[in-house]
């Protein structure tokens, strides 16, 4: 017995590398005690999903061999402004703990988090030979000082990411981050600053790049003059993604704009009608494709869309509506993810055409049958149309659906039997979101919900149920879950915390919008050992509406609750509390 014991040892050290799926991982290191060193040994990557369920200390006894690192900060509500800004998740401990123990890491990508200049400088001073990528993804709290020390000091970076994250930028200086970056680097594969507020940059600094960097095949920006970049393109020869740049000048001028002949993602912001033409070239070879920014109606998107057969991937606003999914439907065979968000009306671009309704989606279903991805704002619905994504949609593994409020009336609710059809023919789902209105899905609906998503992992609901009742069903279903967030429901606290006991998968919950009690007493139900329970209390917000003028709106209270290894966190603001199990014993 010892002999083979030996054996398998021997034999499974030598196939754990091989092993890269992280639940597979998991899976192998439960089984013996020689397996779980095995894997401490030759992991290579790790993600942590929320940066309080374990402590960086943790991190370094278990994995000393990390090469890669993805670490989340704040809740995904952040991303739409529901997190207090102050509300956690910084970096400062990780990267104290990286700089000193991890000395194989090669790439490190922080997202949702806080990230100061120090921090950066610290990475570059004792990380900066080793480091290949870093991404700072919708992370705050740095400036451009802190982008020159990653810059000057990491020469080997084939990846700087920083999309959609909050950087200051100093008045000081024009663009020396992008300066340090364009001198010290000729191996630098991916430059994504999309959808930042960098503008002072120099497009020769771009344009050197593209002349030291030869393997450069992604590239993202911010606003810069295309007409700016006529250089940049030539030089980019190997250059296959490319999104960002602004239309500032007359249309005719745009004639000599000719993109590098590799791209087959592209992305073009503010790019109206008179400017279409400069994709045309390449449109029979896109794989991918980001209309979120350009300035096109339903029937430009028509005429743009048919001129892409191979396309993937499309991001767009609801403006291309029910006539451009026909399109899509009719061209686009091959599509995989589609991606349509709610339009600014404040860029008065809809038209009679431009809405998406229960129309668009079955020519979708029907015509796109290797459509994976789905995430889409409608303004009407039916359970036909839901029913057709659940009969044709075998390949859908995400599934994203928000009900806008412009309809005062909806052609056909509740959505019962539709949600259910959909969850039963869709059996590779593993994501699932259903955002609706108030009588949208009956306590019926969601306890089919419960009863049918039998492989999804994470969940977002958005006013649907009638009572307790409702959740406390659905709640006896979903043995796969692990993320469920919702907003705008009925529920108490009590059946909140019930709901939570009986999801035995379940790691982690975010609520905005339920039934509170005076003391949150009814979360005690909830309370078990590594479980952390936060409250931020209701708070008046400032935002800025479709008008562009400051208003205050009331945000209901949120509940968080989620495991953590580490136990309560320390560094709690003035807009969280922390909710101790004995404390509500003896309140």
């Amino acid at each position: 017995m010892e002999d083979r014991n030996v054996r398998m040892n021997t034999g499974m050290s030598h196939v754990m590398p091989y092993i890269k799926d992280s639940k597979d991982r998991d899976a192998v290191s439960l089984v013996c005690r020689r397996w779980y060193e095995l894997d401490a040994l030759t992991r290579e990557h790790v993600t942590i999903a929320l940066c309080y369920t374990t402590t960086p200390e943790r991190l370094r006894r278990r994995f000393r061999q990390l090469k890669s690192l993805k670490l989340k900060g704040k809740p995904r509500a952040a991303m739409f402004n529901l997190i207090p800004e102050d509300w956690g998740g910084f970096v400062t401990p990780w990267v104290e703990e990286i700089a000193e123990s991890f000395k194989s890491l090669k790439a490190l990508h922080f997202r949702r988090m806080i990230v100061r200049d120090s921090d950066l400088e610290l990475l570059a001073r004792s990380r900066g030979r080793e480091l290949q990528s870093l991404k700072l993804d919708k992370c705050s709290g740095f400036s451009t000082d802190g982008l020159v020390h990653i810059a000057r000091s990491c020469r080997d970076l084939r990846t700087l990411f920083l999309e959609e994250s909050s950087i200051i930028e100093k008045e000081d200086e024009w663009g020396e981050w992008l300066h340090e970056l364009a001198t010290n680097n000729t191996v630098l594969e991916t430059l994504n600053f999309y959808m930042t507020d960098l503008g002072r940059i120099r497009f020769e600094d771009l344009e050197l790049i593209a002349r030291n960097c030869p393997s450069l095949t992604t590239v993202k920006i911010s606003d810069c003059e295309i007409l700016d970049l006529l250089g940049f393109f030539r030089h980019a020869t190997a250059l296959e993604e490319f999104c960002g740049g602004s239309f500032n000048d007359q249309s005719e001028k745009y004639s000599v704009v000719s993109l590098p002949q590799k791209i087959c993602l592209l992305g073009v912001t503010m790019m109206g009608k008179n400017e279409m033409p400069i994709v045309f070239p390449l449109a029979a070879a896109l794989k991918k494709l980001d209309l979120l920014y350009a300035l096109l109606d339903t029937e430009d998107h028509c005429t743009l869309i048919q001129k892409c057969p191979n396309l993937e991937v499309l991001e767009t606003r609801n403006v291309i509506g029910d006539r451009g999914l026909e399109v899509l439907a009719r061209s686009c065979k091959r599509l995989k993810r589609l991606r349509i968000e709610r339009g600014a009306d404040e860029h008065g671009m809809e038209d009679e055409d431009g809405v998406v309704s229960q129309r668009g989606l079955m020519a979708l279903a029907q015509g796109c049958l290797e459509l994976e991805y789905l995430a889409v704002y409608v303004s009407d619905i039916t359970n036909a149309s839901l029913e057709y994504i659940g009969t044709h949609s075998k390949n859908l593994n995400d599934f994203r659906l928000v009900l806008l409020d412009r309809e005062e009336t909806i052609t056909d609710l509740p959505l019962d039997n539709g949600v259910r059809a959909l969850l039963r023919g869709c059996q590779k789902l593993r994501r699932f979101a259903l955002y609706l209105r108030p009588g949208g899905l009956t306590d019926l609906g969601l306890s089919y919900v419960g009863q049918y998503s039998q492989n999804v992992r994470w969940m977002l609901l958005g006013y649907v149920g009638e009572s307790d009742a409702g959740l406390l069903e659905f709640s006896k279903g979903c043995p796969s879950l692990q993320k469920l967030e919702m907003r705008g429901c009925c529920f108490s606290e009590r059946a909140l915390a019930v709901a939570v006991m009986q999801l035995t998968a379940l790691r982690y919950l975010w609520v905005q919008g339920y039934r509170g009690s005076p003391t949150g007493h009814d979360l005690l139900a909830m309370a078990r050992p590594y479980w952390n329970i936060e409250l931020i209390p209701p708070r008046r917000v400032e935002v800025v509406d479709q008008n562009g003028e400051a208003v205050v709106v009331e945000h209901p209270a949120h509940i968080l609750a989620y495991y953590s290894l580490a136990g309560p966190r320390t560094d709690f603001p003035d807009t969280v509390i922390p909710l101790d199990p004995q404390s509500l014993i003896n309140a």
